[in-house]
Order: structure tokens, then sequence, then C-alpha cells
């Protein structure tokens, strides 16, 4: 068993989930795009039966640092997931509360420390739910630690030299997530003090585009969305508003067909801070 694509669906997670190498992550962070809703915002808690909880907001995650849930070292991101019991064999699916939000980070995640079997599972817990499939009221605590390694790519996340270097080369194409307010300046930034507008040469594609009813698009619809963004051979470098949606994107562009794709890290949380960073507003 193996996955064909970055995606899969609920009918395929209900066939599969007894197997024996599958384990199933809720990477849930708490949604602050308007709009966008938790399903668990109401009690009682659900959570697909067996799945364990894969926190990169607050536990795997960069200690100590002022920016929020930034990539940990292979050494840290190895110990937790170990404890969540997966292994170099295992086939993982994330999923999140929202449908399609914080799940394609962890995602992307997996994939730069070396986990090529890690899927998305489209439309999340609510499309789940919809079809009738059913929940549990706690999440799983592996009872095993798993042989998992992990082996960063560091191609695949960059930080804000990278961009910068990116803002003045024709190799790369940096797309910005958030909403075209924010984009141009004329919309408030959430975090106090975040300077508004966004990084030269950036093009803005809000994530919530590449989406139809918290499912992803179509690779056609997606190809479309990324045609006047990127060509093939360039850089896709995304960002957001702390790294979350931005990974929306990533995973949008991935199953469109562009291979060579890293995320900013730091995105606007980092670059909109005050500083020598250029930042426009045209």
């Amino acid at each position: 068993m193996s996955f064909p694509t970055p995606i899969v669906d609920v009918q395929w997670l209900s066939e599969n989930l007894g197997a024996d190498n599958l384990v199933v992550l809720d990477a849930s962070v708490p949604p602050v795009v308007p709009g966008f809703v938790s399903i668990n915002a109401e009690a009682p808690f659900k959570a697909i039966p067996g799945a364990r909880r894969f926190d990169y907001d607050k536990d795997i995650c960069k200690p100590n640092s002022s920016l929020p849930h930034m990539m940990p070292s292979p050494e840290l991101f190895q110990a937790k997931v170990r404890a969540l019991g997966v292994d170099q064999a295992s086939m993982i699916v994330v999923y999140d509360d929202v449908g399609l939000y914080a799940s394609p980070r962890a995602w992307w995640m997996l994939r730069a420390m070396g986990h090529d079997q890690v899927a998305v599972l489209n439309g999340g817990l609510p499309a789940w739910i919809a079809a009738g499939n059913p929940v549990s009221r706690q999440l799983e605590i592996s009872n095993r630690e798993g042989d998992f390694k992990a082996s960063l790519d560091d191609r695949l996340f960059c930080d804000s030299s990278d961009v910068l270097k990116a803002t003045q080369d024709s190799h790369f194409s940096i797309v910005d997530a958030r909403s075209a307010g924010r984009f141009v300046g004329t919309a408030p930034e959430p975090r106090p003090g975040v300077r508004s507008g966004h990084m030269p040469n950036a093009t803005n594609l809000p994530f919530p585009q590449v989406l139809s009813e918290g499912f992803l698009k179509s690779p056609e619809e997606l190809g479309g969305l990324f045609a006047d963004k990127a060509t093939k051979d360039q850089t896709i470098i995304t960002s957001c508003g702390s790294g979350i949606t931005a990974c929306v994107l990533t995973l949008a562009a991935f199953t469109a067909g562009y291979s060579n794709l890293s995320v900013y890290d730091g995105s606007w949380a980092e670059w909109g801070m005050p500083g020598e960073l250029p930042v426009v507003t045209d």
C-alpha cells in the first residue's frame, strides 16, 4: 500500500483505517482566518478513531522561539514523532478539524523530515463526519515508541535571508497566501506591531481560492490558478501569516505538478516585524 497522491478521501481512509502500518494524526490548530471554523468549536470533542495528536503549534516546534510554531531540530522532531508510535514504514494520514487548513503544514513538515509516505485527508474531520463515519470522543495515546528517523531536507523550508535573495532572482516565485487586503496593506495585520504589505515581487493567491467547500480543487483547476504565478522550472516559495496556510498553497502547487517548492517558515510574522526587510504596498 502506498499513496499515489498527497491527498486521500474519506472513503479511502474508511476502507484502510485498520491497516497495521497506517497512522492517523490530528494536526488541528485553532483557525484565525475569518470564515474558517473548527468542527470541535462546540462540545463534544470529536476525532477519527485511533487518531493521535500531532501538535506542531505547542509541542512539535522550535522551543523558546519568538515566532509561532517554527520547525524544530531533526532531533526534537524525531523524538516527538517516535513518541507517537510512528515508524519508518508507517503510512501517515494527517487531518484537521476545520477541513483543509492546518493539516497541510503537518504533511509538509513530515516530508521535510524525510517521510514521503504521508497524505492529507481531503475535507478533514468535517468530511469524515458528513460521510457518516464513526468518531471517537478522545485521541489515542501510543503505548509504544516508533523507529521513525528524521532527516531534514532544508530546501523545503526557508528563512528570511533566502526569501530576500529570492525577491531579486527570477528563478524563484514568491506566492503569498494571505488575503488581498493584507497583501496590499489595506487590511490590518492581526499581530500587533507588524507592518502591512508584502515582499517585493511577490504575488498573491489567497489560500481559500485553492479550496472548494473545504476540499482541495482538482489538479486542473489548481494548475490554472498557478499558471500565472510560476513556471514549472521556478522554485515556488509560499508565505502567509505564520507558516500554516502557506502549506495549503504548497499542497495545491504539489498537486498541480510543481516539484520545486519551499515554505517560508517565519512568514509575515517575521518579515512584517519592524526592521530592514523591505515591504511594499503596491
